[in-house]
C-alpha cells in the first residue's frame, strides 16, 4: 500500500511516499522539500499521480467529454495476451524466422519459451490467452512433417544471424554433446539405453550433439542413437557444418569426453585447427613426471611439446582448492560405507572415488593411502592439447568459453523443458529437438539485446513480464471496436519502452 507522508522540519515541508507493507513501511521515493505553498501543492499532485502509476490504476481524461463517455459506456468483447508476440515474438521476427511462414512454428517455438509444457496443453494456453484453436490432429500432422521440412532452414538462419552479429566471421566453434532421457524403459531404433549422467540407466535415451559459436549462440545440431560414444559424434557433426557453411578456419573447442587418439588422429587428416582438455592422468609416465616437476604456482601455465602438439599444463590455486574439498567428501563417504560395512568387493571399482578402496587381507576393505597421496599431487592441474597457432594464454581463453555451451545445455534442460520427452515416434522426437533449438535461439538473442540495451532486465524477468500484458477489445456504443494494449505497471512500462511497443 502506498501512502503520502508530509514530514515539517526548520521551516521546509517534505513530501515522500511511503510503501507500507506487512506492518512495515519505507520510504520509496522523496517528491520534494521546500518551504514555497504553491511549489508543495504542485508536488502534490505529481506525487498522486506516481502513487497511482505505482498501483497499476488509470484515470479517466474529464477533459473531453465525449471520449469519458466511450470509455464508462464501451463493452469489453475480448483480451489476450499479447506480451509474447511483442517481446520474443519480435526477435524472431528480427532474427529471420519469419521467412518459415507458418504461424502454427511460431506459436510452438515462442510458447516453449513461456511454457514449456506438452504440445496438447501449449494448444490449450494458446486457446485460453491468444484464442488460437489448434486440434491434437493439428499438432500430430505438424509435428510429424516439422524435422523434415525446417531443420536445414532453421540451423542455416540461425548460423547467419549469429554469423552477423559476430561481425561476419566464426572464428572459433564449441562442441559437446548432453544425453536426454525418455521416461519409458522399451528401446527402439533411436532410443537407446546408454551411459547417464543423470542415474537414469534404466531409461532409453538419444544423444544429442550441439554447436555453438563464441558467447554460446547455437550453429547446429545433430541427434544420435542414445547407446552411440560421445567420441564418435563430433567428427560428424562438424564435417555437416563445414560442408554447409563452407568453415574451414575456425578452431574446434570441445572437452576431455571428446578427447580420443581417433578423434585426433580425424581432425588432423581433416586439417581442422582444435583445443581439447587432456586427460593428463592418462599420459605416458614420462610427460606425467614432467608435468609434476614444474611446481607451478597460482596461474601460471608452461607448454609441453607432444608429437607435434601443444599440451598447455596451468595450476589454479582455486581448483587445487576445490579438488581436495571434492576428493575430502567423496573419501567420507566411502568412510561411512566401510565402518557400517555395506561395501562389498563388488565395489572394488574405477568408478568415481571407488578407486581409493583396496581389498586388505581376503575380506576386508579399506582406503588406499598410496592412491590417495598420487592424486593429491594432481590438485589444481588442469591440460589442454592444441595444434592451432595460438600463444598459451590464447588456448586457455579461448577453452574456457565452453561454459557457453554447458549453459546452452541448462538453458534447454531447466528453461525450456527439452527432458524428459513423452514422444515415441523418431519425427516427433526430431521436431522436439527443432522446436528447443530455435527457443534456445530465441533466448540467447534476448539476453544479448538486454546486455546491448544495458537493460537491469534479465531473460528470465522479461518473460514473465510479458506473458502479464494483455490488450483489449471493446465494442463502442456507436458500434465501432477499439484495442487496447493495458500498460500499466512500471515493469510493463519499461518494456514496452526497451521493445519499442
Amino acid at each position: 500500500m502506498f501512502v503520502r507522508k508530509k514530514l515539517q522540519a526548520s521551516g521546509n515541508t517534505s513530501i515522500q511516499v511511503i510503501d507500507k507493507q506487512g506492518g512495515k513501511s519505507g520510504v520509496i521515493k522523496t517528491i520534494c522539500c521546500s518551504s514555497d505553498v504553491l511549489l508543495i501543492n504542485q508536488f502534490i499532485v505529481e506525487e498522486e499521480e506516481y502513487i497511482l502509476s505505482q498501483k497499476g490504476l488509470q484515470q479517466f481524461d474529464f477533459s473531453d467529454y465525449s471520449k469519458v463517455y466511450k470509455q464508462v459506456f464501451a463493452s469489453i468483447i475480448s483480451h489476450k495476451l499479447v506480451g509474447v508476440q511483442l517481446t520474443i515474438g519480435k526477435l524472431f521476427d528480427e532474427i529471420g524466422l519469419n521467412a518459415i511462414k507458418d504461424p502454427l512454428f511460431k506459436d510452438l517455438v515462442l510458447y516453449r519459451i513461456i511454457y514449456p509444457k506438452s504440445k496438447l496443453r501449449t494448444t490449450e494456453y494458446l486457446y485460453r490467452y491468444e484464442q488460437k484453436e489448434y486440434t491434437e490432429d493439428d499438432i500430430y500432422r505438424y509435428m510429424d512433417k516439422l524435422h523434415q521440412a525446417y531443420k536445414a532452414e532453421v540451423e542455416q538462419i540461425s548460423y547467419h544471424h549469429s554469423l552477423k552479429i559476430l561481425g561476419g566471421k566464426i572464428s572459433t566453434v564449441f562442441y559437446d554433446v548432453t544425453a536426454i532421457y525418455f521416461e519409458v524403459y522399451n528401446e527402439d531404433d533411436l532410443r537407446k539405453t546408454g551411459f547417464s549422467k543423470n542415474g537414469k540407466h534404466q531409461h532409453p535415451q538419444i544423444v544429442l550433439g550441439l554447436h555453438v559459436s563464441t558467447n554460446g549462440y547455437p550453429l547446429a545440431y545433430e541427434i544420435f542413437q542414445g547407446n552411440q560414444f560421445e567420441c564418435e559424434t563430433m567428427l560428424p557433426v562438424l564435417d555437416a557444418l563445414k560442408t554447409k557453411y563452407n568453415i574451414v578456419k575456425a578452431i574446434v573447442v570441445a572437452d576431455s569426453g571428446l578427447l580420443s587418439k581417433s578423434n585426433i588422429e580425424k581432425l588432423i587428416v581433416n586439417q581442422y585447427e582444435f583445443i581439447l582438455g587432456a586427460r593428463i592422468k592418462n599420459e605416458t609416465n614420462e610427460i606425467k613426471e614432467r608435468i609434476l616437476s614444474l611446481k607451478l604456482v597460482n596461474g601460471e601455465s608452461v607448454v609441453i611439446e607432444k608429437s607435434n602438439l601443444n599440451l598447455v599444463i596451468t595450476y589454479s590455486a582455486s581448483r587445487a582448492k576445490k579438488d581436495r574439498h571434492c576428493r575430502d567428501k567423496g573419501l567420507k563417504r566411502l568412510e561411512k560405507l566401510i565402518r557400517s560395512g555395506k561395501l562389498t568387493k563388488s565395489q572394488l571399482n574405477k568408478r568415481g572415488y571407488n578407486k581409493f578402496l583396496k581389498k586388505s587381507g581376503n575380506v576386508e576393505i579399506e582406503i588406499d593411502k598410496t592412491k590417495l597421496e598420487e592424486e593429491a599431487k594432481w590438485d589444481g592441474l588442469k591440460g589442454y592439447l592444441s595444434n592451432a597457432p595460438l600463444t598459451k594464454d590464447e588456448i586457455i581463453e579461448n577453452y574456457n568459453h565452453l561454459w557457453h555451451i554447458d549453459k546452452a545445455f541448462r538453458v534447454a534442460k531447466t528453461d525450456l523443458k527439452i527432458r524428459p520427452i513423452y514422444h515415441r515416434l523418431q519425427r516427433r522426437i526430431e521436431a522436439h529437438i527443432c522446436l528447443n533449438f530455435v527457443a534456445y535461439k530465441i533466448y540467447k538473442e534476448l539476453e544479448r539485446r538486454l546486455k546491448e540495451m544495458k537493460a537491469e532486465l534479465s531473460a528470465e524477468k522479461v518473460i514473465e513480464i510479458a506473458k502479464n500484458i494483455f490488450e483489449i477489445q471493446a465494442l463502442q456504443p456507436d458500434n465501432q471496436i477499439t484495442k487496447q494494449t493495458l500498460i500499466i505497471t512500471q515493469e510493463q512500462k519499461t518494456l514496452a519502452k526497451l521493445f519499442g511497443f
